[in-house]
């Protein structure tokens, strides 16, 4: 039987259901509870993996690298590991080097112009396929062939096609009239080579991304719109580029960090050349590394620091206009 409580508020002999009191507070207010140790061991074992990840993936190697870059490593200083203590001895070197302002510029120029026209053609091409034709899923899967093929046989296949004597390319122009360019060994054209390059590797991304993010805007606003009298460029410009805005820079920021450390295919390439016409930050650091036989392991370091900076400095400009976007 339930029991109850006398009410001292109603008549005699009436009473109330009793009810279980929740702990108090000295202000009288509930008391939270509190996770128990088990919990806690709990939570702590399901994040410790991803902890254990980051410290040793990311962490350890960011560490490092620091570290390489504030101390003068040689090989065999790097074996011994009694490297001298030079603070930023190193990053002086690289800004007050010639090659530094060339490499700034054509880092600039190869990442800019990829990512504009992977961007461009992927949002195209996104659009293009939206309209879900007979073919569109078997063309859909042959624009992804550039994404799954090994990076090294994607730069091969360009450096033969852009063969100056015995490549397609110059075969096609040829047809046409036009005389033999020198793609990889002129300097006037050998940047513009290992941008071609990695536009078309870089397409397939942008088209599944934005793709994805197109089956996401509700088929009615179309349709309000074409009720409306309006046609497929304003719907474009008035429906599908403000509601792709959240999709489109992320893909553009991921993009652009992936493209600031792009290295196979511009060495496979031109290895940077001739001289440093297709050299950027990240072939510079690696060539300081790896690419001669005296690698300068602290400068090399120091190149990858600045690329590191220059990526959280357009990771932070993303958040801070995610935000101004949010609060608007």
């Amino acid at each position: 039987m339930r029991p109850t409580l006398q009410n001292a508020g109603s008549p005699a002999g009436t009473s109330v259901p009793a009810t279980t009191a929740s702990p108090r507070g000295p202000r009288g207010d509930a008391v939270s509870r509190r996770p128990s140790t088990a919990h806690r061991w709990a939570a702590l074992a399901f994040i410790a993996p991803l902890l254990a990840y980051l410290v040793i993936f990311y962490a350890y190697p960011l560490y490092r690298n620091v570290e390489l870059s504030l101390h003068d490593y040689t090989p065999r200083a790097f074996v011994q590991g009694n490297a001298d203590f030079v603070g930023f001895t190193n990053f002086l070197d690289v800004v007050s080097s010639q090659a530094f302002g060339l490499a700034i510029r054509n880092t600039l120029v190869f990442t800019l112009v990829s990512i504009l026209a992977q961007y461009t053609i992927g949002l195209a091409l996104a659009v293009f396929f939206y309209r879900n034709f007979r073919l569109s899923g078997v063309l859909r899967a042959m624009f992804l062939i550039p994404w799954l093929l090994p990076l090294i046989v994607s730069a091969s296949t360009w450096s033969w096609m852009l063969n100056s004597d015995s490549g397609i390319v110059n075969s096609v122009l040829g047809a046409f009239g036009i005389g033999q360019i020198n793609w990889l060994t002129s300097p006037q054209w050998a940047l513009t080579s290992v941008i071609i390059a990695n536009i078309w590797l870089g397409i397939p991304f942008n088209l599944v991304i934005l793709y994805a993010g197109l089956q996401n805007i509700p088929a009615e606003l179309y349709e309000a719109a074409s009720l409306d009298g309006a046609d497929a460029w304003q719907q474009f410009r008035r429906i599908t580029l403000p509601l792709l805005r959240p999709v489109s820079a992320i893909t553009i920021l991921l993009g652009l960090i992936y493209t600031l450390k792009v290295v196979d295919v511009v060495w496979i390439m031109t290895s940077g050349g001739p001289g440093n016409a297709s050299t950027t930050l990240a072939i510079w650091s690696y060539r300081r590394a790896f690419g001669t036989g005296q690698p300068d392991f602290s400068q090399a370091a120091a190149v990858g620091n600045l690329l590191i900076v220059i990526a959280l400095v357009f990771g932070f400009v993303y958040l801070h206009l995610q935000r101004r976007q949010e609060r608007s």
